[in-house]
This record gives C-alpha cells, structure tokens and sequence, in this order.
C-alpha cells in the first residue's frame, strides 16, 4: 500500500499564542524571551525579516530589531493551546504522532481510497485555526523527512502536497540545512567540501559520505534522496520520569543525601532534555528508617533545566525532613510532562548556560550518562 503521511506545524507557535490574547501584537515584531542575558525562545516572521532568530541572545535580536516586543513567555498557556490542538487532530486522525509541543505526524495511507489526503488534511488544518485561532501550516508526501521539509517551505499558513514523481525535483535546489539531521557542525563541514544543496549531496557516493560525518552518513545520504521509512509512532502523553535509591545503611548524613539529590536530578534532567520533555511537577519522597513514607510536591514552570528543578527539589526535601530520623530511601519524581526543548524554556537563563547544557547533554550521549557532572553530584547507576 503506498503510504501517505502529513506533517503539520503551528506557525510562530508561542508568538501566536499571544497574539490570542492580544491583538495588538499582530503585525508587529514579537520576541518571546526573558532577560537581558536571556535568548530568544521563539519570534515573529515580522522580527525574523531584520535577521532575529531562536536561540540568538535578546540584547543581539534588540539591535537588529529595536522596535520589537519582548514578551517573557508562559509555557502553562502554550501547553494549554497545544493541547487543545492535539485533541482536535486525535479525534480525528486515524494514527497521530506529536512531535513536539506544535508538531504532529499523521500516517492517512490508504485514506486516497475514501477521501483525499490533502483535502482531508486541509479540513483538519482548517478545523485547528477556526477552534483555536492558531495558523498552521502543512505538507503531505510518502514520507515523514519530505513532509517535514515540505512544511517549513510552505511557511507560514502554507498548504503544499509533494508526489512521488515530483520528490527529487522539489528536494534538489533547498540547502542541505533544510534537511532535519543536519546541524551546523554537519552544514559546516560539508559546506566546506562544496556541498550545499540537497541535490550535491544525493549524488554523493554513501560510502565516502559515511567517511565524512561517521555512522549517520547512510541515514543523510537516504534523506538527501527522499527515502525515509521511519513509522509514526502513536501518540502517548508519558506522565512521568522518576528514580528511586535506596540506602544499604540507613543514614542521617545530610550533606550525602542533598549530594545524592543533586545526582539523580542532574540525570533525570539529561533524560527530559534528550527524550524532548518538560516538567511542571516536582515530588520528593523519602523513606524514614522504620518504613514510614512521606512525599512533597509542589507546581513549576515547565522546564528540565538542572539548577532549576534542583532548587525546588531542595526546597522540598527540607520541609519534607522533620523527624531527624534515619533516612532509608530517597526519591525524586517529574511529572506533569509536556513534549517541548530546554530550548523552548529559556526565558531567563543564559547563553553561557545554554551552551554548557548543550555541552554536557552532547558529552553524556556520546560517552554515556555518567561521563560528566556537578562536582558535588552523585553517580547514579
């Protein structure tokens, strides 16, 4: 059966969102960020035609573009609105994969038979701007990657449908950044060989691509030529992510126990941040040494920054501790669970400390989870 699969993405989600609520942001240019040492976590098409873009530092973005409204952002109503839209498209969707907080994949294969793939996709796009308000642009093809690229050209409020036969012709003249694996370590390094459309690169032999960026050059080289198998996956929201340890001597050592506290959210943050997820929930348990159990928990903004979710955990940990009784099990637990980027959060911090998560997330996924820490963290294995 040949497949047909749609992507879909809300245009300048967070930028739009606002706009909901306040109508004099349209037309204007928007930035959503926080902080004069903060980065820009998402901005309108109006402030990106003076050169603004995601992750680039406010004060950098405010003087390409003076006139723009800086706005700090609220991920509780961007999670409320992409909710909304992510029940809009399940209900109607026979498989649906969200992506991410303003992205989804739907596999309609075998839908031509019945009713037309882009017609229907076109109606439910249509359904998402009248119930919401929120632009949304789309693409259908065969594939997820030429879905995904057909999205981003169709931009903004976009509708486009790319044929089998019209694949290479539509691949071969966008630049190799438009394909979604290559980053700007890859863009450089291929650029400077002289490959900079989709078409130099889908001529290139796969062994000698393979020899240039290692393991993931088979994987470029298919995209670069349109082939993607890669399944939608079926939407579930995870609920949580949670660790556990249990003491084989029950301790009153504080200072080991906050070390340890400090451990396990350093590697339950890395997980949010490379399974692409955001909490709003922090909970602490701990098991006193006679079994009795106790939990506190309290409401976040939505990140999985590290120095964030460990300054509530602390704090929670302290009010929890009252009975200065030996401790034989301590617990950390993040829930309330949205799909987004530590990326999309920044609305205070750095980009010093964007790049160090960066860093240390690259170094842990390349060499393992334990590979670098806090110094004053503890290896949890």
């Amino acid at each position: 059966m040949k497949r047909t699969i749609a992507h879909l993405d809300l245009d300048t989600f967070f930028v739009s969102c606002e706009r909901n609520l306040n109508s004099k942001l349209i037309g204007i240019p928007v930035i959503i960020g926080g902080g004069d040492r903060g980065v820009v976590a998402s901005c309108s098409y109006e402030s990106r035609y003076f050169g603004v873009r995601s992750a680039m530092p406010i004060k950098m973005a405010l003087r390409l573009c003076p006139d723009a409204k800086v706005i700090k952002g609220d991920m509780d109503l961007y999670s409320k609105m992409s909710q909304e839209v992510t029940e809009i498209i399940k209900e109607k969707a026979p498989l649906m994969e969200k992506a991410s907080i303003d992205e989804f994949y739907l596999d309609l294969s075998g839908m031509d038979h019945f009713f037309g793939c882009y017609k229907w996709t076109n109606e439910i796009s249509e359904s998402v701007i009248k119930n919401t308000g929120l632009p949304i642009s789309f693409a259908v093809s065969s594939n997820k990657t030429v879905s995904k690229i057909g999205t981003g050209e169709a931009k903004p409020i976009g509708r486009l449908e790319i044929q089998d036969q019209n694949v290479q012709q539509f691949l071969n003249p966008l630049s190799i950044k438009k394909i979604p694996m290559v980053g700007n370590v890859t863009f450089q390094l291929l650029s400077r060989l002289g490959i900079r459309t989709i078409k130099t690169l889908s001529e290139m032999p796969k062994d000698v691509l393979q020899q240039l960026i290692g393991k993931n050059g088979n994987e470029l080289w298919k995209k670069a030529n349109g082939i993607d198998e890669n399944p939608v996956i079926p939407y579930s929201e995870r609920k949580s992510i949670s660790s556990d340890h249990t003491f084989s001597n029950d301790t009153i050592d504080i200072e080991a126990i906050k070390n340890l506290i400090s451990g396990m959210v350093e590697q339950l943050s890395f997980q949010l941040r490379n399974e692409k997820w955001l909490t709003s929930t922090v909970t602490v348990k701990i098991r006193y040494a006679n079994f009795d159990t106790e939990t506190k928990q309290c409401k976040i903004s939505y990140t999985a920054a590290d120095h964030t979710l460990l300054k509530y955990a602390f704090g929670l940990f302290h009010k929890l501790y009252t009975r200065r009784m030996r401790i034989r099990l301590i617990g950390i637990k993040f829930s309330g669970l949205v799909h987004g980027n530590h990326q999309m959060d920044l609305f205070e911090d750095t980009e010093e400390l964007i790049n160090l998560y960066q860093t240390m997330d690259k170094i842990k996924t390349r060499f393992g989870k334990n590979a670098v820490g806090k110094a004053s963290g503890y290896l949890i294995n």
